[in-house]
């Protein structure tokens, strides 16, 4: 069984008790559900809808989803949003460096 962006449950529960925060800016994510900043969004690190598992899912805020949107990672880090938020391959999450180094395949 599956959401409706098709991440498998199991897949969805390991990511949300992994992803305390962005995996991209790290703002800690709160239940408040007026405040946009710290609402956790559903990334695939990388961009291909069919690869869901807990390699390529992640949490991030909406607006590190919105400024990703179909770029490719590596190219989204050289960005200007990225650089006055201080986004670096160093300061992003562990899964998402993975993720630079082996990419996520379809399996």
């Amino acid at each position: 069984m599956s959401n409706r962006w098709g991440i498998p449950k199991e897949v969805e529960a390991f990511v949300r008790q992994r992803d305390l925060a962005c995996v991209y800016c790290r703002v800690e994510f709160h239940s408040d559900k007026n405040d946009r900043k710290s609402k956790p969004s559903w990334e695939h690190i990388v961009n291909d809808i069919r690869i869901n598992g807990i390699d390529n899912i992640s949490l991030c805020c909406i607006s590190c989803n919105a400024s990703k949107g179909a770029k490719i990672l590596e190219m989204w880090l050289e960005t200007d949003y990225c650089r006055r938020k201080g986004i670096t391959v160093d300061s992003i999450a562990t899964v998402v460096k993975k993720a630079i180094e082996n990419p996520p395949k379809l399996k």
